[in-house]
């Protein structure tokens, strides 16, 4: 039984929905950064669907383009993940924005 490119868009919806309601919910930088990637996939699943379905190979382009730009945004939000947590020892997103300098006014 053959899968219909109808059906891969409606998985990276629900996929794309998941990662969207784990950004917005979650407080543990780790699990924003999770969510940030099954978003970033359920958009490439997107792309190869789409380009299955018009028979170009546009669609496998942007998926390695969002394959290196995932890697890249894992490997620097890792570091700055790390350096967080080496500085304030937590990970909670409302700890670390309490923590941010008031604005200087003159």
């Amino acid at each position: 039984m053959p899968i219909t490119a109808q059906a891969i868009l409606i998985v990276a919806a629900i996929l794309f929905i998941l990662g969207l309601v784990g950004v917005l919910t979650r407080k543990n930088i780790i699990f924003i950064l999770v969510s940030l990637e099954i978003m970033l996939n359920a958009a490439g699943m997107a792309f190869i669907a789409a380009g299955a379905k018009w028979g170009q190979p546009d669609g496998q382009i942007m998926f390695l383009f969002i394959l290196a730009m995932a890697a890249s945004e894992v490997s620097v939000g890792l570091a700055l993940i790390m350096q967080a947590y080496h500085q304030h020892k937590t990970l909670d997103v409302d700890q670390l924005t309490a923590l941010r300098d008031e604005p200087v006014t003159i």
